[in-house]
């Protein structure tokens, strides 16, 4: 007997087109490009864009220029993305970053209500400084949050002070500081005894991805110190920029020049080097 045909196939809902997109990212080898995710979940390429945005805000997928990665909710959930994540990308960026300054290094994503630290690198020697991995700091009080709202659009940046009710003025002259110099500096603010520098990586004018923030001992962060822990947040940034639009995660090996950026789809490399004090 002829097999029966086959009933066809039940039209996708709105969910599964999103949880086709999350998947599609989470395996993909590497940061994938909107036009190949599109193809590989069946969907048309407007299509996709609008469900991607979403999944952006709610924090499931990051965008890097035209590319997509795993978001801080995914990595929350599954430690099998964590091999195409910003933090396995961004590792080698922090530990060179940590080794070349002696201090603390934090990879940072905004999220609803502030900026999560989704990995670290402490030295030794900082052990009694609380690390924060895993927690949502927010914007009045933290150099990280504050570099990527700087970063935002206006509008978007516009919505974030709403919220902060009679701090808002003084956290948006922060935040035109911050747009100024590309840097955000926290001093005694959190913990009188500690201090912060970050710098947002913003591979399109407007659309952070992340925040690299150094963190030490208040005290070693003025005058010449100050400048070249700046420096060398700089380098990092810029390199771990290059990475994400490129599609290449650094290696562990030789760190690039402070202040010196990465040629775009060069294959990066960062490693330790002597504390520059």
């Amino acid at each position: 007997m002829p097999d029966a045909p086959r009933a066809p196939a039940p039209p996708r809902s709105a969910v599964d087109k999103a949880l086709d997109l999350v998947e599609a990212v989470s395996r993909a080898p590497h940061p994938v490009r909107l036009t190949d995710l599109a193809a590989e979940v069946d969907l048309h390429r407007a299509t996709a864009y609008r469900i991607l945005l979403d999944l952006v805000r709610r924090g499931w997928v990051l965008r890097a220029g035209d590319r997509y990665l795993p978001g801080a909710a995914v990595l929350r959930m599954s430690a099998s993305a964590a091999g195409n994540s910003l933090t396995a990308l961004a590792r080698p960026v922090l530990e060179r970053l940590s080794a070349a300054t002696s201090m603390m290094v934090n990879l940072q994503v905004l999220e609803e209500g502030g900026a999560r630290v989704i990995d670290v690198v402490r030295p030794e020697r900082l052990a009694m400084i609380s690390h924060l991995r895993g927690d949502l700091l927010p914007v009045r009080r933290f150099a990280g949050p504050l570099a990527l709202v700087a970063a935002l659009e206006p509008d978007a940046r516009a919505r974030w002070l709403a919220g902060l009710g009679d701090e808002a003025a003084d956290v948006e002259r922060e935040l035109a500081e911050v747009e100024r110099t590309g840097v955000a500096v926290e001093r005694g603010r959190n913990d009188k005894l500690v201090a912060s520098v970050s710098r947002a990586v913003v591979p399109d004018p407007g659309a952070p991805v992340c925040a690299l923030t150094v963190v030490g001992p208040d005290a070693e962060f003025d005058g010449p110190e100050l400048a070249s822990v700046e420096r060398e947040l700089r380098a990092a940034a810029d390199e771990l920029g290059a990475a994400l639009t490129a599609g290449t995660a650094p290696t562990a090996g030789t760190a690039l020049a402070a202040g010196t950026p990465p040629t775009a789809g060069t294959t990066l490399t960062a490693g330790r080097t002597e504390a520059g004090r």
